[in-house]
């Protein structure tokens, strides 16, 4: 089952972004660099439809450099969109947002014309942590937990640059299965509305493939297991917890304990540089999803017009 979560803060951003988006020159898009497609909101490119966009992967300095690489390619090739790769809390590179949206909107700037600029993403993107540091004040509530951020504020950067910072919001249906599980590994979703254990299983399915090399030097797997990449996920996540000391009575695993050793060790950069998803990926992925939406549509249709047949 595909992850949810669109609390009712959301519905409140969603509405609030639709009016406001009326006065807004350019949209400001923080995205994370681990996850660039899934932490990519597809309402948000509904509600912000017609105006230039810039995407900021954020946390470059915890993603893959080479897919950080391939992701700006992918963004940067979109129409009346510029995607820039930095580190939200440092100040050299986040003032890159300024000239970017300058050049997004070039006949916007001076008093006569202040450039006004939405900042928006999904939660814990480092959004409020960008701001802090474009602003040089803490302006923005920040931490490890998805949520924080529930207002709209305005920012003045400049005499002539406005920023709305706007809180953190999701689509009321996630139809990726992907997409779920890798914000919530991320820290995006809220953690009463996803299983930790069928989170790490789907994390450690993913990166045993391309990072089996990080996944062995940091749980010392060295040795211990000649192929990781054909384990299955459950006796991964088991060995994981005996290496840890995730144990219950009689020697058996805390497979709960073990997930949660495996999200806290990808957030917090333990395991090293790691994307989730290159864009051919996630292309694939939301092909499926698609499918899957249209299929769902269709059998919901034919049953009503089964009941109005009857």
């Amino acid at each position: 089952m595909t992850i949810q979560w669109f609390p009712g803060h959301m519905h409140s951003t969603r509405k609030a972004m639709a009016e406001r988006i009326k006065d807004i020159d350019a949209v400001v898009e923080v995205l994370d660099a681990r996850m660039p497609g899934s932490s990519c909101n597809p309402l948000l490119a509904e509600l912000t439809a017609g105006k230039p966009s810039l995407k900021v992967l954020n946390k470059q300095d915890t993603a893959d450099a080479d897919r950080t690489a391939a992701w700006l390619l992918h963004y940067n090739a979109k129409p009346d969109v510029s995607a820039i790769a930095l580190d939200a809390s440092m100040t050299a590179p986040a003032r890159q947002i300024i000239d970017a949206c300058h050049l997004l909107a070039p006949n916007r700037g001076g008093m006569a014309k202040p450039m006004r600029v939405m900042i928006c993403g999904v939660p814990n993107v480092g959004k409020s942590t960008l701001i802090n540091t474009l602003t040089g004040v803490k302006k923005a509530k920040t931490g490890d937990e998805a949520g924080i951020t529930k207002m709209e504020q305005r920012i003045v950067l400049a005499d002539d640059f406005y920023l709305w910072d706007t809180p953190g919001m999701l689509w009321p249906r996630i139809a990726v299965a992907q997409v779920g599980d890798r914000l919530a590994a991320g820290g995006a979703i809220g953690r009463n509305a996803y299983d930790e254990e069928g989170v790490a299983l789907d994390f450690l399915n993913y990166v045993k493939g391309p990072y089996a090399d990080l996944l062995k030097t940091r749980f010392r797997l060295d040795g211990a297991i000649d192929d990781i990449q054909q384990m299955k996920d459950e006796d991964l996540l088991e060995f994981i917890g005996r290496q840890r000391g995730a144990l219950l009575g009689k020697g058996r695993v805390n497979l709960q304990k073990a997930a949660e050793i495996v999200i806290h060790e990808f957030r917090s950069l333990a395991l090293g540089r790691m994307t989730l998803e290159t864009p051919e990926e996630f292309a694939r992925w939301q092909a499926e999803g698609d499918r899957l939406s249209d299929e769902r549509a269709a059998k919901k249709a034919a049953r009503k017009d089964r009941l109005r047949a009857g």
